[in-house]
């Protein structure tokens, strides 16, 4: 947390870590919250490029996180003791964010990307282009301080960095590398809020959230929808 002074005036900022990498892309996210109700993208959010789904989503594409138990089990213990701490605080709101990287699409993307920059980086066959194709980027440049991303094969990652990160399966239909975290810790459940539940109770019934899949604020989120 920090705190900025101007003009006498003290303002409070909390700086978060990204969930996500910087170097593994994320090609499929999910907002979760253990609930069916309302939670569904809206055409508007589809069609961004990586638009942000959500729980009846994840359902109805019959999404699944594929990782061993060793792994689930850690997770989970992980989440229930965040879960637990949050609802000390009265903080509700929030969810768990679900980052999908696909490593076979992740490799076929690179491939094209590196094909279409081997075309263009030799067209020009004057000085210039002849330099630039001698020696690529220069040695003191922003690219070069990245390099190191090249040591990591498809799908590899360094855990003291992608510290959410969490690979698939090796018996998964497909690999990928997820990245899991909680996320909008700072809502609390005060008047507003309360309203809010209130009104979704009157329209959907005594449980927002469906009592069949998941219980009601704090455990809900251990439980992702089935």
């Amino acid at each position: 947390m920090y705190r900025l002074t101007v003009d006498g005036v003290e303002t409070y900022m909390v700086v978060t870590r990204n969930v996500f990498s910087h170097r593994l892309t994320v090609h499929r996210k999910y907002d979760l919250k253990g609930s069916t109700v309302a939670r569904e993208a809206s055409d508007k959010e589809k069609a961004k490029d990586l638009p942000t789904f959500k729980d009846n989503d994840f359902l109805n594409e019959g999404q699944k996180l594929h990782v061993g138990e060793e792994s689930k089990k850690n997770f989970l213990e992980k989440l229930k003791r965040d879960v637990e701490f949050l609802a000390q605080l009265k903080i509700m709101d929030y969810s768990l964010l679900v980052g999908i990287h696909d490593v076979d699409r992740a490799e076929q993307e690179e491939m094209e990307v590196e094909e279409r920059a081997e075309d263009e980086e030799c067209e020009n066959d004057g000085v210039g282009g002849s330099l630039l194709c001698s020696y690529g980027t220069p040695p003191d440049s922003p690219g070069n301080l990245l390099g190191f991303a090249r040591f990591f094969g498809p799908g590899e990652f360094d855990p003291s960095v992608d510290v959410y990160a969490m690979k698939s399966h090796e018996s998964s239909p497909k690999k990928e590398v997820y990245f899991m975290a909680i996320i909008d810790i700072l809502t609390p459940y005060d008047t507003k809020k309360k309203a809010a539940h209130a009104a979704k109770t009157v329209k959907h019934g005594v449980s927002s959230p469906c009592p069949r899949r998941a219980p009601r604020v704090g455990p809900r989120t251990l439980r992702p929808p089935a």
